[in-house]
């Protein structure tokens, strides 16, 4: 008896694939193959390679730099992968398990470089550096290996070099945790210290990923195996950092949390779910790992109330175009047109605003006042932005000096970010008479926030030199006269230099070999070089030493070289070894006012991002927008941010349009429902409205020549065609799971912008999807409504929906040809001018002629009366199937002549099978004669 079958569907079964599919590729990208077990024939493992042996298994899922000298080697399988990753040379180095081992290898100076690479390429690197010297090495016996070990796992969100960070983004690293169908997320940018938690349910997770778009994201393991979930974290695949569930313990957490800031119980910084409790701790716990027990400098978790911010999923994000654009480019979204900053560190707080729009009148008119009062104040405000273009940043300064990669350049950083700081306090002070009685709140914290720092400033600046080195142990950053113990090996140390000057003079003159010179490398020190050709005049003199042959020079010492080389060494040493300490000193001063620069850091960031919005509504014309708690929406010469801002650099003007959505009024025209023809700019008006919604409550003024809206608490988009075959999803599939999201989450503070809704299937399963859907926002989701269409049908929804506005793109038609107005004005279009648009792409003649007759023999059908029927007999779906459409047969072209000519019969004669090429050539030319042409016999 064969057994049952277990069938699924297609996608089911895609679905299934896809998933397994992406488990696989979540812990494989950690996997690395180990290295074959020894066999007879191979030679014993040498303590350097049972030292990396050892190191490498401690760091299962990393790259192993392990640290050789210059360069940080790889072997085995880390290098054969990151080998053709880096562009670099494979090479082999011994034997192991039978196979030759291979290695590769990257300089240490410029590792960051390759660094970057690695990481941009999905893998993790482990640091492996030398933690003993070599000399004290060979102290325990000749073949002893010099103590080595993991200092810093560098992964995608734990990167603090400047080198390796985008200076106007944040890089945030995020877990989430989940119990009791609640999530924890928790995210920190390490190169900043800000740490945030919040709790959400599953349906508000890929809103809030897409707010935050973390550059590494822990979860639990299991949680990659729920399939109710795969679609998002195939959105975040190569993010994703699976660990063992037990790193999520809520109890394990809050006492790791508890410890690390150094309090009795986490209530002292406020209430904290078990999930947030949980991501937090976990969070905390890779930190540890990563940095391997050295924690970066933490601002206190703060709780983040989702309905604090407008909700924004990803869908719209992407169309919307908010932080860049569907090419992947910032150029052209909205945010590099509205970024007016002059630090990275305003940057980066303007893209946390933009993220997460304000929903709090309130809090949206505090940042309104300090814009206006900056956008008042003109000189205060130019000079103020002249004087942060030169500010460092001082955060990401901060954050390398308290995790010890800092360097005097660091030092020097904050040094002038607290002196910017101390400057604007004074420029923001001369605000002229009534605004500074009246300044803003949010101005005045941020100025208070900017702190004194006196004392500091004026220790670095005696103790930095003009020009700084990168790191410290390249030494020469300590000022002169900051130190007379330094002073003293500096002198000893330059003036022994200038004795091997003196000396190589004398050796020169006494031996008469004028080319005589003495170098230094780091092999012999220092010694006497001449060439091969001269070596006899040294090597009869008692006093020089023959130490190395060369090629094309010999090499030699004195004793009288060795000793000047000793105290050269021993005032070079001391001095390298004084001022690192004194590094030291100069860091941990710092540290120690790690708050207060922190909030100093936050202070001036927001100084400039008010001052950026101010400077960006006085070059751009913008206007404050009033904002309340009602259900207003009504904008006067509204113009889209960014189109605006292209037509101005080419010296043409956008065409500004109305759009009033008011709900709570009478009449309340809350849903419009826009027709008119392709180009005419209705994706153009529908983003505008969108976009100044946004800008409206970050605190921004708006392009429009009056504006007041009611706080959006959720914005959702609708626009542009695309599929997604990677989920087996076609362009109307991703249009309809886009709608459902909507239709399913937006409520009466909504603001919908839907475009083009069912055009992706049959013109009458299209039309009959988006007059549901019209229906349904009017009737159940009662939000405020922008949508467009070409089904010219709907306008008839008017005369049953009360808050329906119709509005159409005016045009003009001149001369057989179409003006596009770019306005919006009340009413309806009839024809949606397609084949004119075709014509103006470029189609060839025929088609477009083509198009024009099979256009006009359907719109002699009889279509309009179906729909006529439904309007009558709403709603839509309790009526009679709609018939359907007569199906016109093409007309025959007709025939181009009705009785052969003169022409046609010779052609008819002629046999070209039996032509030669003279008889072929008479053909052509009295069949051109025929025809009227000039053609010779």
């Amino acid at each position: 008896m064969p057994l049952p079958v277990e069938t699924f569907s297609p996608s089911a079964v895609a679905f299934r694939v896809q998933s397994a599919m992406l488990r696989l590729s979540l812990f494989s990208r950690n996997v690395r193959a180990a290295p074959a077990p020894m066999t007879d024939a191979d030679p014993p493992v040498t303590p350097m390679m049972a030292q990396y042996l050892a190191l490498k298994e401690a760091n299962e899922g990393f790259l192993l730099f392990y640290r050789m000298g210059d360069f940080y080697e790889m072997f085995f399988e880390d290098a054969v992968q990151a080998a053709p990753a880096l562009n670099i040379a494979l090479t082999k180095r011994g034997r192991h398990g039978g196979d030759d081992i291979p290695m590769a290898g990257v300089p240490v100076r410029s590792h960051e470089t390759y660094l970057h690479k690695l990481i941009e390429n999905g893998f993790k690197v482990a640091i492996c550096e030398q933690t003993e010297d070599p000399a004290e090495a060979k102290k325990r016996g000749s073949k002893s290996v010099v103590a080595r070990d993991v200092v810093r796992r560098v992964t995608r969100g734990t990167l603090t070099e400047d080198s390796l960070l985008d200076a106007r983004r944040h890089n945030y690293l995020a877990a989430l945790s989940e119990a009791a169908g609640q999530y924890g997320l928790a995210w920190v940018d390490i190169s900043t210290g800000g740490f945030f938690v919040e709790t959400l349910e599953e349906i508000g997770l890929a809103a809030a990923l897409a707010r935050l778009e973390p550059n590494e994201l822990l979860l639990p393991e299991r949680l990659t195996a729920r399939e109710n979930l795969f679609e998002l974290w195939a959105d975040h695949r190569d993010k994703l950092s699976p660990m063992p569930a037990v790193k999520f313990d809520t109890a394990n957490g809050e006492r790791r949390l508890a410890k690390a800031f150094r309090v009795e119980s986490m209530d002292a910084f406020g209430s904290f779910d078990r999930v947030e409790l949980s991501a937090a701790g976990a969070l905390l716990d890779y930190l540890e790992l990563t940095q391997v027990e050295r924690l970066p400098r933490l601002d206190p978790p703060r709780r983040f109330a989702g309905s604090d911010a407008m909700e924004i999923d990803a869908a719209t994000r992407r169309n919307l175009e908010l932080t860049e654009t569907l090419g992947g480019n910032r150029q052209g979204s909205l945010l590099a047109t509205i970024d007016y900053t002059v630090t990275g560190a305003g940057a980066r707080m303007l893209a946390s605003w933009l993220a997460a729009p304000l929903t709090d009148a309130a809090a949206i008119a505090a940042r309104q006042d300090a814009v206006g009062f900056l956008l008042a104040e003109s000189s205060v405000r130019n000079d103020a932005r002249d004087r942060l273009q030169r500010c460092p940043d001082l955060a990401r300064a901060l954050q390398r000096l308290a995790l010890e990669r800092g360097g005097p350049r660091d030092l020097a950083a904050i040094r002038e970010a607290v002196r910017a700081g101390s400057v604007l306090k004074v420029l923001l002070g001369q605000a002229s008479g009534d605004l500074a009685a009246r300044k803003p709140a949010l101005l005045t914290q941020a100025i208070v926030s900017l702190g004194e720092f006196g004392p500091l400033v004026e220790r670095l600046d005696r103790a930095l030199q003009p020009e700084l080195p990168p790191a410290a142990r390249d030494g020469g950053f300590i000022a002169p006269g900051y130190a007379p113990e330094l002073d003293e090996f500096r002198t000893l140390r330059d003036d022994s230099r200038r004795h091997i000057a003196a000396l190589q003079k004398r050796y020169a003159d006494e031996t008469g070999v004028g080319n005589l010179r003495v170098k230094h490398n780091n092999v012999l020190g220092y010694f006497v070089e001449v060439n091969p050709n001269q070596a006899d005049k040294l090597q009869s003199d008692d006093r020089f030493v023959h130490r190395q042959t060369m090629a094309n020079a010999m090499r030699f010492t004195t004793v009288e070289l060795s000793e000047l080389e000793a105290r050269i060494l021993q005032a070079a040493d001391r001095a390298l070894a004084l001022e690192i300490g004194m590094f030291n000193d100069l860091a941990g001063e710092v540290v120690a006012r790690a708050e207060d620069l922190a909030r100093a850091g936050d202070g001036l960031a927001t100084i400039d991002v008010l001052a950026g919005l101010a400077a960006l509504a006085v070059e751009q014309d913008y206007v404050r927008p009033r904002v309340d708690h009602s259900l207003a929406f009504k904008l006067e010469d509204a113009r889209h941010p960014v189109v605006e801002a292209v037509l101005r650099q080419e010296n043409k003007t956008f065409v500004a349009n109305d759009c009033d959505l008011t709900a709570d009024r009478e009449p309340a025209e809350r849903l419009w429902l826009i027709t008119g023809p392709n180009m005419a700019g209705k994706s153009t008006f529908l983003r505008q409205n969108a976009l100044i919604a946004i800008l409206a409550q970050i605190g921004s003024f708006v392009p429009a020549r009056a504006a007041h809206m009611g706080v959006v608490d959720r914005l959702f988009s609708r626009v542009g065609a695309a599929d997604d075959l990677a989920r087996g999803r076609s362009t109307f599939m991703v249009e309809m799971v886009e709608t459902a999201a909507i239709l399913n989450q937006a409520g009466p503070k909504s603001l919908v912008i839907l475009d083009e809704i069912g055009r992706g299937t049959a013109t009458f399963d299209g039309l009959s999807i988006a007059w549901s859907v019209m229906e349904h926002l009017h009737d159940q989701n009662r939000c405020r409504a922008l949508f467009a269409t070409h089904y010219h049908e709907l306008t008839l929804l008017a005369e049953r929906l009360d808050g329906l506005h119709l509005a159409t793109m005016r045009i003009r038609e001149w001369q057989d040809s179409v003006v596009f107005l770019h306005e919006v004005a009340s009413g309806t279009a009839d024809r949606s001018y397609g084949i004119h648009v075709g014509r103006l792409a470029g189609l060839p003649h025929a088609v477009v002629v083509r198009a024009d007759e099979v256009l006009k023999l359907l719109e002699e059908g009889d279509q309009g009366s179906a729909v006529r029927r439904l309007v009558e007999d709403l709603p839509l779906f309790a009526a009679a199937s709609p018939r359907k459409p007569p199906v016109a047969a093409a007309p025959e072209p007709p025939s181009a002549m009705s009785t052969p000519s003169e022409l046609t019969t010779a052609l008819d004669a002629v046999d070209p099978d039996t032509l030669t090429p003279r008889e072929a050539l008479d053909v052509v030319y009295r069949l051109k004669r025929l025809a009227g042409g000039d053609g010779q016999a």
